[in-house]
């Protein structure tokens, strides 16, 4: 429950400083589970967004759910049973984030097997949302995703399935823990099977221009392979690319359905247990 104001010497309603330090307390549990999921998922957790910028996200996203959802009273978050319910929160926002975090590496693993299969896996560059280095496909592919995501308002969708979770798995509730297995398995099958999706009509025309370029070279070995063969091989790629970007979008689309499925279903289980 939360405090009444009660009227001050002046007349006017005011909370004394032990409701305020309770108040506070309340706030910063309810925040855990969404502080955790900016920090963990896509574009909210890039590199790119500054830290002051991911609070000031996650205070503004807990601030509509003070007085909707129910949160412990301040006297059970004095004792060590606080520690579980630390623990189990930010267990809660990492993996619904990490789920989609993990989904999402489909489009950047697709597009570095392209690029090292054409023989543009030294053409990388520093990716500014995870500081690691990548080719500069698998980055223009993840891009991609990213701008569907905000275009398509799978944000949106993503941020309200983590509000209503409040509803479904309150504060301090008890958890399922096989939904944390079942949904890690699941979104490592669905990376690699949208990873294969999207890199397999791409891969498998380079290797049959690699097989065209092995035979010609073993028939004529005077020919010089890097001659005829980089340039030809990079005009392919080049070339699969622009074909296949009309497809392109509805199936990173649909990664982006299939990853807010996953993340539903995981939260949906977690008051299973």
């Amino acid at each position: 429950m939360w405090p009444t104001f009660a009227p001050t010497a002046a007349g006017l309603p005011g909370l004394e400083l032990a409701q305020i330090m309770d108040l506070a307390l309340q706030f910063l549990v309810a925040m855990l589970r969404i502080g955790a999921f900016v920090m963990a998922a896509p574009l909210f957790g890039a590199q790119y967004i500054a830290l002051p910028v991911r609070i000031m996200i996650a205070v503004c996203l807990t601030l509509p759910l003070i007085g909707q959802v129910p949160i412990p009273p301040a006297e059970a978050l004095a004792g060590l049973g606080v520690a579980l319910i630390v623990l189990a929160e930010v267990a809660i926002g990492l993996a619904a984030g990490l789920i989609l975090q993990i989904v999402f590496t489909a489009a950047m693993m697709a597009g570095d097997r392209i690029a090292n299969t054409a023989g543009l896996g030294l053409a990388a560059q520093i990716d500014p949302a995870t500081g690691a280095q990548s080719p500069v496909i698998g980055q223009f592919f993840a891009l991609f995703l990213i701008g569907l995501f905000v275009a398509t308002d799978t944000h949106l969708a993503v941020i309200r399935l983590l509000l209503d979770s409040y509803r479904h798995v309150p504060i301090g509730a008890v958890l399922n823990p096989a939904a944390f297995v079942d949904a890690g398995a699941t979104a490592s099958s669905a990376m690699f099977h949208d990873a294969a999706r999207l890199m397999m009509p791409i891969v498998i025309v380079l290797l049959v221009v690699n097989i065209v370029i092995g035979v010609i070279t073993r028939s004529a070995p005077q020919l010089n392979i890097f001659a005829f063969g980089f340039p030809l091989t990079m005009t392919v790629t080049l070339l699969m690319l622009w074909l296949t970007a009309p497809v392109f979008g509805p199936a990173l689309a649909e990664l982006l359905d299939n990853a807010r499925r996953i993340m539903a279903v995981f939260l949906a289980g977690l008051s299973d247990g």
